[in-house]
């Protein structure tokens, strides 16, 4: 299992859990947002830093901070 955080610009991958220790609340909105287990989403690019990373998943982008996509756990 890989982290959002280690995948590369173009690469396609599907959301499978959250992190143990993840914020509950955190992980709410991202849930709310529609970043739920069996999701596919694609990376689309990352900051220079590496901080956001930028995300299409549903029809919509989506930016997280890095310490943030680290929580989210997902298989290619």
């Amino acid at each position: 299992m890989n982290r959002i955080i280690s995948l590369n610009p173009g690469d396609k991958a599907v959301v499978e859990r959250y992190a143990q220790g993840i914020d509950r609340a955190y992980k709410l909105k991202l849930l709310a947002l529609g970043l739920t287990p069996g999701t596919e989403f694609t990376l689309i690019k990352t900051s220079p830093f590496g901080d956001p990373i930028e995300i299409e998943l549903r029809g919509y982008r989506l930016s997280l901070r890095r310490h943030e996509a680290e929580g989210v756990l997902c298989s290619q």
